[in-house]
């Protein structure tokens, strides 16, 4: 049976021309976690529609996260024990670094439960792909979340935040990255 993928946003959730949202109108039965209606910037909330999405599939998943969906996922694993395939965790956002305008500030992302970011070894195998130039996350930061994690790490070099804004809609390095998962 092969893993289905579910797509675990940042904080934008769903935008129209997002590679994480293409990629899943294109992958036969991927699936994302919902958009929060409300509570958007909390953390519970977050982890726990993602638990109740993993709820609603059988069988195996690999989870396909990016920003602050990376955190999610992170913060998911610490708390549940449910078997995952795998995950590719993009470009992460490092909640506990000061972010451009337009994103929280670490004051409000710690009274929303984002802080620390966890440091355990995930339970699972994971890739992190990395950004050389991203707004939100050093690459010395993100080679740091790796090693703790247990992830592989992957240096995509200068791909920004690898969102619409920084030039991607598609990214078609995903899907080699999802099947070394598989």
């Amino acid at each position: 049976m092969n893993p289905t993928i579910l797509i675990v946003p940042g904080l934008r959730d769903h935008v129209a021309e997002h590679w994480q949202t293409l990629l899943e109108a294109r992958l036969p039965g991927a699936r994302s976690v919902p958009p929060l209606e409300h509570d958007k910037l909390s953390r519970a909330a977050r982890v726990a529609a993602l638990d109740a999405a993993l709820a609603a599939i059988d069988g195996p998943v690999i989870l396909v996260a990016h920003s602050a969906g990376v955190m999610i996922a992170v913060q998911w694993a610490q708390a549940h024990r449910r078997p995952i395939h795998g995950a590719l965790l993009a470009t992460p956002a490092d909640v506990e670094s000061p972010m451009p305008a337009g994103y929280p500030t670490t004051d409000a992302l710690r009274e929303h439960g984002w802080l620390p970011i966890p440091r355990a070894r995930l339970p699972f195998p994971s890739i992190l792909a990395s950004s050389s130039n991203d707004p939100l996350c050093s690459a010395a930061r993100a080679a740091g979340m790796a090693q703790d994690w247990g992830s592989r790490l992957v240096e995509l070099g200068e791909v920004g935040h690898l969102n619409p804004a920084a030039g991607y809609g598609p990214w078609p390095a995903a899907d080699a990255l999802i099947d070394a998962l598989r």
